[in-house]
C-alpha cells in the first residue's frame, strides 16, 4: 500500500518517533477518506482538491498547527510518489503553508511548580514513585514519552546521569539534580519493588502489574496532582518541560546548554525560552520601576 510504503520509507530517512509517524498515517488516512466522497485516488489528487480539504478544515475550526503539520505530510507524501516515478507534477507544490501564529508556552511558575511537586502522597508506594517521576521530568526536562519510556539500565546513579534516547532514536546524556537524585533513589530503594510483587521488568517506572506507564496514564496524572495542589491553568503534557527551560533561562542558563538538556536539533527551536524570559523581564520592570 503506498500510504504505509511512504512511512516506511520516511521512518528509515528521518527516523521520526512513533507519535509523528501515527499523526502522519492519521492526516492521510482522513483525506483519502474525504478523497472518496470525491471519487479521487490519492495519487490523482489536485491542488484543488487539496485547497477544497484545508477550506474544510478551516471551517472546522481546525488549528493552524495541525493544518501546517498536515500540508507537510502532504508534501512528503506526494514527493514520494515523484520519486517512484507514480506521478510528474507535485499538487502541494503552489499551496503555501500556514503562517503560525506567534506561540508562547504557557508554564508554571517556581511557587507553582512546588505545589505540584508537593502533591502527591509519598507515604504511599505509587505515591512514592509518583514524586520521583515529577521530580525528574522538572529536574531534567524530559519529554513525557521519553520519561515513561526509561529502562532501569538507562540510570547511573553513581554519575547522576541518566542514558535517554529522545526523537530520532538519537540518545543523549542528562544529568540529574540532586533533589531529583534524592527522590529517584528513595523510590528504588523504599517502593519499587514493593510496587512490582515479585514481578520482573526494566521500566524505571514499573506500573503495579509490571510495564511502563503509557503517556496518557502519566498525562492523567499530572493533571490529577495540578487539581489536588490547586493549579487551575491549563497544562500540557509538556508543562513541567517547559518550567525547566524557562526556569534555566531566567536564571541565567546558556541557550546551547538548555538546547543539549531538552535535546533540541536546532537552537531555533528552544529561542523560544528567551522570549519567555524577556516577557518576564518586561513583567517584573512594569511593576517595579517607577516608570514602568
Amino acid at each position: 500500500m503506498l500510504m504505509e510504503r511512504f512511512l516506511d520509507q520516511t521512518w528509515l530517512e528521518r527516523g521520526l518517533s512513533e507519535a509523528t509517524l501515527s499523526a502522519y498515517r492519521t492526516d492521510l488516512a482522513q483525506f483519502s477518506s474525504w478523497l472518496e466522497t470525491q471519487n479521487c485516488p490519492l495519487e490523482s489528487v489536485q491542488s484543488q482538491h487539496i485547497q477544497r480539504f484545508l477550506q474544510q478544515r478551516i471551517e472546522q475550526k481546525t488549528s493552524w498547527r495541525s493544518l501546517a503539520r498536515f500540508l507537510s505530510t502532504l508534501r512528503g507524501f506526494y514527493q514520494f510518489l515523484i520519486r517512484e516515478a507514480l506521478i510528474h507534477e507535485d499538487p502541494t507544490a503552489t499551496i503555501p503553508l500556514p503562517k503560525l501564529p506567534s506561540y508562547l508556552p504557557q508554564t508554571l511558575t517556581e511557587k507553582e511548580v512546588e505545589q505540584l511537586l508537593d502533591a502527591p502522597d509519598v507515604s504511599k508506594t505509587l505515591g512514592l514513585r509518583d514524586r520521583a517521576m515529577l521530580e525528574l521530568l522538572y529536574g531534567s526536562g524530559f519529554r513525557v514519552s521519553e520519561l515513561v519510556a526509561l529502562r532501569i539500565d538507562q540510570l547511573n546513579e553513581r554519575q547522576g546521569m541518566i542514558r535517554v534516547t529522545g526523537k530520532g532514536n538519537k540518545e543523549r546524556l542528562v544529568p540529574v539534580g540532586e533533589e531529583s537524585l534524592d527522590w529517584l533513589q528513595r523510590f528504588l530503594v523504599e517502593a519499587r519493588g514493593a510496587l512490582l510483587k515479585g514481578c520482573l521488568s526494566d521500566a524505571l517506572f514499573p506500573t503495579a502489574r509490571g510495564p511502563a506507564m503509557t503517556r496518557q496514564a502519566f498525562w492523567y496524572l499530572i493533571k490529577k496532582y495540578a487539581r489536588k495542589a490547586g493549579i487551575e491553568k491549563e497544562l500540557s503534557p509538556h508543562s513541567l518541560r517547559h518550567a525547566f527551560a524557562t526556569h534555566l533561562v531566567n536564571h541565567g542558563a546558556d541557550l546551547r546548554v538548555v538546547q543539549l538538556l531538552l535535546g533540541h536539533a536546532n537552537l531555533s527551536t528552544t529561542q523560544i525560552y528567551t522570549h519567555v524570559a524577556k516577557e518576564r523581564l518586561k513583567r517584573l520592570h512594569a511593576m517595579h520601576h517607577p516608570r514602568g
